[in-house]
C-alpha cells in the first residue's frame, strides 16, 4: 500500500512560485488586469462579428473562432494561476492537473489548426477569387471549423490518457501550471512509448500545418507578382494580420518546446516563469489587437459600438 502511495501522488506541487515571493500581490494585480483585458478584447471582437451581418463571411468567422479559443485557453489557465499567486501552498489535485494539461494543450493545438484553415481561406480568396463563394460555402466553413476542433481533440485525448496511466515517483512540477512533459518526467518507468507517440502527433499536426501555411503564402506571393500594386495592397491588408498571428505563434511555440525539453534548473528562474507564460498570454492579447486594429471592417464596427455606448 505504501508503494502505491509513492507512485500515484494525488497532488502535484508547483515549485516555481517560490521565486515570486513578496512580489506576488503586484504580480496578481498585473495578471488580473491582463486577464480582464484579454477577456474584454476577445468578447468585443466576438460580439462585433456576431452582431454585424456584413461580417458573416468565412474570414471573420474564423477570427471569431480565434477569439473563442482565446477565451477557452485563458479560462483554463488564469483563474487557477491567480489563486496560486495569492496562496501560500501551490498544490493541485491530480484530476485538476490533467484537466489543465488538456485545456492548455488543446488551446494551443486549436490555435494552430484555426490558423491553418484561415490560410486556406486566404489562398482561395486570392488565387481563386471567382470560385471563392462556391469553395468557401457555409457548409465548407462549418466542416473546416469542426475539423479545427475535432482533430486536436482526438489527438490530445489519446496523449492525455497515456500520461494519466503512468506510475509516478514524484509530485514536483517545475512550472507554474501543469504540462504533459513535466508529468512524464516524473514517471517511474520507461516513457519511450509516450515520447514516440507524442512526437508522432506533434510532427503530424505541427509540420503539416506549418508547411501548408507556407505553401499557401508562396502561392499567394506568386499571384501577387503578376498583379497590380493596387491588388497587392488589398491582399496585404487582408493577409497581414494572419501572417503576424502565424509568425508570433511560431516563435512562442518554438520557445515553449525548447523550454519544456530543457532543464528548468539551468535557466534563470524569473526568465523561465516569463517564458512559460508567453504561450497562454501573448496570442489571446495580440490577436484581438491585430484583427481589431488592422482590418478596417472590424475596426469601424468596434469604433461605432464604443462611440454609440458612450
Amino acid at each position: 500500500m505504501e508503494m502505491e502511495n509513492t507512485t500515484v501522488p494525488f497532488y502535484f506541487n508547483f515549485t516555481m512560485f517560490v521565486i515570486i515571493g513578496h512580489y506576488r500581490y503586484l504580480a496578481f494585480t498585473f495578471c488580473l488586469l491582463l486577464y480582464s483585458f484579454m477577456v474584454s478584447a476577445n468578447l468585443l471582437i466576438l460580439m462585433v462579428i456576431l452582431q454585424q451581418r456584413t461580417l458573416h463571411e468565412p474570414m471573420y468567422m474564423f477570427i471569431a473562432l480565434l477569439s473563442i479559443n482565446a477565451l477557452y485557453g485563458s479560462a483554463g489557465f488564469f483563474p487557477r494561476f491567480l489563486m496560486d499567486l495569492l496562496s501560500d501552498t501551490h498544490l493541485i489535485s491530480r484530476p485538476a492537473c490533467f484537466t489543465q494539461i488538456y485545456v492548455v494543450y488543446t488551446y494551443g493545438s486549436y490555435e494552430l489548426t484555426i490558423l491553418t484553415i484561415m490560410a486556406y481561406d486566404r489562398y482561395v480568396a486570392v488565387c481563386h477569387p471567382l470560385h471563392y463563394h462556391r469553395k468557401m460555402s457555409r457548409k465548407t466553413v462549418y466542416r473546416l471549423a469542426i475539423f479545427a476542433w475535432a482533430y486536436p481533440t482526438c489527438n490530445l485525448t489519446i496523449i492525455i490518457i497515456m500520461v494519466v496511466r503512468l506510475p509516478l515517483c514524484g509530485n514536483d512540477i517545475q512550472k507554474v501550471f501543469c504540462a504533459s512533459w513535466s508529468v512524464v518526467k516524473l514517471a517511474c518507468i520507461s516513457t519511450s512509448v509516450n515520447n514516440a507517440m507524442g512526437m508522432l502527433m506533434a510532427i503530424i499536426t505541427v509540420f503539416f500545418s506549418f508547411f501548408y501555411i507556407l505553401y499557401t503564402y508562396l502561392r499567394i506571393v506568386l499571384i501577387c507578382c503578376k498583379k497590380s500594386a493596387e491588388f497587392n495592397v488589398k491582399v496585404l491588408q487582408s493577409c497581414l494580420p494572419h501572417m503576424v498571428s502565424f509568425g508570433v505563434y511560431s516563435i512562442i511555440g518554438f520557445c515553449e518546446i525548447v523550454l519544456i525539453r530543457s532543464n528548468a534548473e539551468d535557466l534563470n528562474p524569473l526568465a523561465a516563469v516569463i517564458l512559460s507564460l508567453e504561450f497562454v498570454v501573448i496570442p489571446p492579447i495580440l490577436n484581438p489587437l491585430i484583427y481589431g486594429l488592422k482590418l478596417p471592417e472590424i475596426r469601424r464596427h468596434i469604433l461605432t459600438l464604443l462611440l454609440y455606448k458612450r
